[in-house]
């Protein structure tokens, strides 16, 4: 008789969790989930989707990647004076995270940000108890709510918004809530706190780099922070200048390996490649001498449909995309 081990018989009723709730973060979410399947996941795979994602989307992500797409309401804290501060004010619907609590079929969920992804097998992380996370990079006595482990109950879900009605959130967003609710996170069990390879943090490549040159090797988890995501970047599998530009083109190749090429997405015409190069170099250097990543206007506020038609060479040379209004970014940037 074989006698299976008890995370075996147990990961029917696990499954790791994402949320999607725009187009670009569609893209996130299946990269996200597609390094999942491809470091040998035992687990559920399941998506929290809004009701603006397309049907089409829909359908990519179910075919794809996922186990299960449920369908959520959007919620707002409406907290603009908080988000604002953070220079992020899109924060405010990520408080839709907290329905992931509402999985009850499940009995343990990890749940993973869309703008992660996974570079090594972490089905270990269902041995962790609720409420398990990694210290956040900004502040160490907080943890990132990037990747958490938790116990999918409607009691803590009510609780969660009887929380958020009370006392608000600090931030704006989830994370504040979250780490206002789970207060002891930082002082009770230590066995709770997870190694920060399993959320590394990109910014934290740069503002620690002789750590991440020791321990960097390590990484189960990057996690791309910030308002300038890898969608928002541009495929160049030549370029290795920097351990950012590694982890990005290791999430454009998983992107790539599950979707037909966007016509222009890697060669491009030759301004479009300068510009996303440029991007890239702002990025980095905002990560090494802090500057704040809403500072970096060339790509972030620009919509997947427009980044497509600006790739293929559909520029408006006149308009959003001429040189002044270019170089009034770069300036307000470089200021």
């Amino acid at each position: 008789i074989q006698i299976l081990p008890l995370s075996f018989l147990s990961a029917a009723d696990q499954a790791f969790v994402t949320l999607a709730t725009t187009e670009d973060y569609c893209m996130g979410a299946l990269v996200m989930g597609k390094s999942l399947r491809r470091h040998g996941t035992t687990r559920k795979i399941v998506v929290l989707i809004s009701s603006s994602v397309s049907p089409e989307q829909l359908n990519s992500l179910h075919k794809r990647v996922f186990d299960e797409v449920v369908q959520v309401d959007v919620m707002d804290s409406m907290d603009r004076t908080h988000l604002s501060w953070l220079g992020r004010p899109e924060l405010g619907v990520t408080l839709t995270k907290l329905q992931c609590w509402m999985l009850i079929k499940y009995k343990k969920c990890v749940f993973l940000d869309a703008d992660t992804l996974v570079l090594q097998n972490v089905d270990d992380l269902f041995e962790r108890e609720e409420l398990s996370a990694a210290p956040d990079a900004g502040w160490p006595d907080c943890f990132n709510s990037g990747v958490f482990v938790f116990r999918p109950s409607l009691h803590t879900h009510s609780r969660l918004l009887a929380h958020a009605a009370h006392y608000g959130c600090f931030d704006g967003g989830d994370q504040g809530l979250l780490n206002s609710f789970f207060k002891d996170w930082a002082v009770k069990d230590i066995s709770k706190h997870l190694p920060f390879v399993y959320n590394l943090s990109s910014s934290a490549i740069y503002t620690y780099l002789p750590a991440f040159q020791t321990f960097g090797h390590q990484a189960k988890i990057v996690h791309f922070l910030g308002a300038v995501k890898p969608w928002h970047l541009r495929y160049d599998q030549s370029n290795k200048d920097s351990y950012l530009d590694q982890f990005l083109n290791m999430w454009w190749a998983e992107y790539r390996s599950q979707m037909p090429p966007i016509s222009g997405e890697v060669d491009g015409n030759q301004d479009s490649g300068d510009m996303l190069h440029v991007s890239m170099k702002l990025l980095m250097r905002s990560m090494t001498n802090g500057h704040h990543l809403t500072h970096i206007l060339i790509l972030s506020h620009y919509s997947l449909h427009h980044r497509r038609m600006w790739e293929k060479g559909h520029v408006d040379y006149m308009g959003k995309d001429s040189f002044e209004n270019i170089k009034k970014k770069l300036d307000i940037f470089l200021d």
